[in-house]
């Protein structure tokens, strides 16, 4: 699977992504460590370990940007 990055730069200065992208990528990463692990030698538990704390960050990226978003009454 091939992955790619919407880039923004709004002020000609700093490069933006999207963080639906960005928590998408931490997933897409974290699946890739535990499809491949035992084909590479890799301890499965350190793997399980570091793609469960990318999965946990993606899902803390996606809960920060739910609460970001304004709710409905605050958009009438």
């Amino acid at each position: 699977m091939v992955m790619a990055l919407s880039l923004v730069s709004p002020d000609g200065a700093h490069l933006l992504v999207p963080a639906d992208e960005v928590s998408q990528l931490l997933r897409h990463f974290a699946d890739g460590w535990l499809r491949t692990a035992d084909a590479r030698g890799l301890d499965a538990d350190t793997v399980g370990t570091l793609a469960g704390a990318l999965s946990a960050v993606a899902d803390q990226l996606d809960a920060e940007c739910i609460a970001f978003m304004p709710s409905r009454d605050e958009e009438a």
